[in-house]
């Protein structure tokens, strides 16, 4: 949701049953990530959402980082010459 500018976020809140939230972070992961990373892998496997923007909607810095979260799950695309304008203009308004 932006407004004039300003970068801004939306706060999601999930509830979950109390036993099976404890299930699914017995290995020490961090629910609000995972429900994150699920959210996110289905709307970039929909194509609601571009390379570009899953990459600064989980945070990552480089481009790197986001085809190996991507390949973990199974996940292989191109790279084209959209996706490098997209993500430079995304760099340009982060001011990098």
């Amino acid at each position: 949701m932006a407004g004039h500018g300003k970068l801004e976020s939306v706060l999601v809140t999930v509830q979950i049953p109390d036993d099976i939230a404890v299930r699914m972070t017995e290995a020490g992961d961090d629910l609000a990530r995972k429900a994150l990373e699920g959210l996110a892998l289905q709307e970039y496997r929909s194509g609601d959402i571009t390379d570009p923007e899953l990459r600064r909607l989980l945070g990552f810095r480089t481009r790197c980082e986001l085809d190996g979260f991507l390949k973990g799950h199974g996940i292989y695309s191109d790279y084209s010459m959209e996706d490098l304008e997209l993500e430079r203009a995304d760099l340009r308004r982060l001011g990098f």
